[in-house]
Parts: C-alpha cells; sequence; structure tokens
C-alpha cells in the first residue's frame, strides 16, 4: 500500500499512563531493515520515549525486532533513532517539556506515503488516583450507553 495512511504500531498503554497533549507527526531515520521489520509488524512502543538535545530530537527504547530475512548487516533492535522535525517544532517542544513533569511519548508509529512516521504527544505522568478517576469516568460513560439503548430498545417494541 503505497498511498493513504496505517498504523504499524500503537503505544496503548500512554493514554493510561499519562495525560497526551499536543500531539506532533515525525518521520524516523531509519535504516531499510527497520523499515522491512515494521511492516512485518515487529514494532513496540510500550517502554519508549522521546528526548531532545543540543536542538535535535530522538526516540529511545522503542523496540523493532529484527527483520526475518536479514543478514549479519541487520540492525540493533533498541538503537536510538533520529526525529525529523522542523526547528520550529523541536523549539515549541522544548519549550513544553521544561515544564516540570513534562515528556514525551510516542503514541503510535504508522505509514504516511509510504514513509514511516511517529506521533509525538507532550505528556505529563498521572498518579495512580488519576487512573482510578479515569476508569470511573469511563465506567459510568458505559453504564449511561447501556441505560440508554436499553431505554430505547424498550419503547421501540
Amino acid at each position: 500500500m503505497a498511498s493513504g495512511e496505517r498504523d504499524a504500531a500503537q503505544n496503548r498503554a500512554a493514554s493510561h499512563n499519562y495525560f497526551l497533549l499536543d500531539k506532533f507527526e515525525a518521520g524516523v531515520a531509519l535504516r531499510g531493515t527497520e523499515v522491512k521489520s515494521i511492516r512485518e509488524g515487529k514494532a513496540n512502543l510500550k517502554d519508549a520515549y522521546g528526548l531532545l538535545k543540543d536542538g535535535e530530537a530522538f526516540l529511545l527504547n522503542a523496540h523493532i525486532g529484527p527483520y526475518s530475512h536479514g543478514n549479519a548487516l541487520n540492525h540493533d533492535s533498541l538503537r536510538t533513532r533520529k526525529l525529523l522535525l522542523h526547528q520550529t517544532e523541536i523549539e515549541k517542544l522544548t519549550g513544553q517539556t521544561q515544564l516540570k513533569g513534562f515528556t514525551l511519548i510516542p503514541t503510535r508509529l504508522y505509514f504516511r506515503n509510504g514513509r514511516v512516521k511517529c506521533e509525538l504527544a507532550v505528556a505529563k505522568g498521572k498518579q495512580d488516583w488519576d487512573k482510578r478517576e479515569t476508569e470511573k469516568r469511563r465506567e459510568a460513560d458505559r453504564e449511561a450507553r447501556a441505560a440508554i439503548a436499553h431505554s430505547k430498545g424498550k419503547y421501540a417494541r
């Protein structure tokens, strides 16, 4: 699929562990075997995070498994990868992450027009009570939807 957009990997734990604020799209500087591995679905963003250093952005701890048909020159699965962003975006991200408690979390890897992109979110860590509150709100919404669906089913007959 050369055109369009499709997800290669998602970080589902990110929305559970963090409040996700601004989102940015960044290109990722990859080796050939890494792109082929991502196409095979061997990417994992579970423990990954972004780092801004010397006016550049990097993706750390993103696991991209070795390519199945690779040779001795296959890539290191946990290597640091450079993120491709405009200088203005890097400056904006630097300003936002300087605040106490804010960090960069990759939320998904996807293909756009044949190129691998990474969606980065400026995030603030959740406390345990924040997670419980989110779960309560989600449960209440689920019950409300079920009650509405049930009442609609009663009167439709």
